[in-house]
């Protein structure tokens, strides 16, 4: 391989606390990308702070398969940032993007790469069924999509996460985008080309537990909602004439009660009005403290993440570090 060939194929997996699943990974991986590219692959995987074995486990990928590429950041920083950091890192004409719990299956990549072969950039995974998932999870996932498909003006498939394909042009401009609070798929969508979906039943995780409780749901739609929709700072606005209309027509009543003579009896006739004009008033300074949150957040221009570590076999090509978008330099590349 030249300087500045490229891998056919880049596979890129953001792992947190993944050590029971991570050579059933590396196996099914590798076994697919050998059917569609032969040898012309690499495989990125991203330790994001984990607190078990994961780091050591993928060093030793490392040193046993010359396709298989770490890239170790210094701290837990999420999956959306982990996951753009090995997007900044993988080098391939066609990058896959999967979790490595194996809940997408990779053997999925055949019938991807036919897609894109017929003219698609992006390719999408569209989930139909979802093993191994509550009530809960699943109705929540539902909701979620259908109020953000509300608001937002960007066309965000339903019933999609961040498994897809994607050609090294879309790759570059998603590389582009500057955003600290990231919400991938939105990106993608929002970047256009031509993207097509791929309908599959997802399965149950092969090993460990779900690494995003009800707290870190709540976090990503949030994300999700502020990054593409003005629509809640318009509906805080509507809140306050409410607010204000209904402030006006009470205190006309007040003033009629007053000179008509009428007693206005007991606390709860003003406490309630009081109770609904200071939660709306709340509630309108939360939202637009969300936004401003993210726009102090990105004013500070700190990078999305730090790579304490990037390890490649002897003799593999290394990107060079300038190009390496929205990172502060590893501390070591071996």
């Amino acid at each position: 391989m030249t300087e500045t060939a490229r891998p056919a194929l880049s596979i890129v997996a953001p792992c947190y606390n993944e050590e029971g699943v991570l050579h059933e990974l590396h196996q099914r991986l590798v076994g697919v990308c050998r059917q569609a590219v032969g040898w012309d692959f690499e495989i990125v995987l991203i330790d994001d702070g984990s607190r078990d074995r994961t780091r050591a486990i993928i060093g030793e990928l490392c040193a046993a398969d010359p396709h298989v590429v770490g890239v170790f950041l210094s701290r837990n920083h999420g999956h959306q940032l982990a996951l753009t950091a090995g997007l900044n890192i993988c080098r391939g004409e066609r990058v896959l993007i999967i979790d490595a719990d194996l809940q997408d299956p990779p053997e999925l990549l055949h019938d991807m790469m036919a897609l894109m072969d017929g003219g698609a950039d992006v390719v999408y995974g569209q989930r139909t069924a979802r093993d191994g998932e509550s009530a809960f999870k699943r109705f929540t996932a539902d909701l979620f999509y259908r109020i953000l498909g509300k608001l937002v003006d960007v066309n965000i498939p339903p019933n999609t996460g961040d498994f897809r394909l994607m050609s090294r042009p879309v790759l570059d401009e998603l590389n582009r985008l500057p955003e600290q609070h990231r919400f991938v798929r939105g990106l993608v969508s929002w970047i256009g080309y031509k993207q097509v979906p791929l309908q599959y039943h997802r399965h149950a995780r092969f090993a460990g537990t779900t690494h995003y409780p009800v707290k870190a749901m709540i976090r990503f739609a949030i994300d999700a909602i502020t990054g593409f929709s003005t629509v809640p700072l318009r509906m805080a606005t509507y809140l306050g004439l409410l607010a204000a209309l209904v402030g006006i027509c009470m205190m006309g009543w007040a003033a009629y009660s007053y000179f008509a003579g009428i007693a206005i009896r007991g606390w709860t006739t003003i406490m309630a009005p009081m109770l609904i004009l200071g939660s709306t008033q709340l509630l309108v300074l939360g939202v637009i403290g969300e936004y401003l949150g993210r726009l102090y957040m990105q004013s500070k221009n700190r990078p999305l993440f730090i790579i304490e570590e990037i390890k490649r076999s002897e003799g593999a090509l290394q990107p060079p570090l300038h190009a390496i978008q929205g990172a502060a330099q590893p501390k070591s590349v071996a």
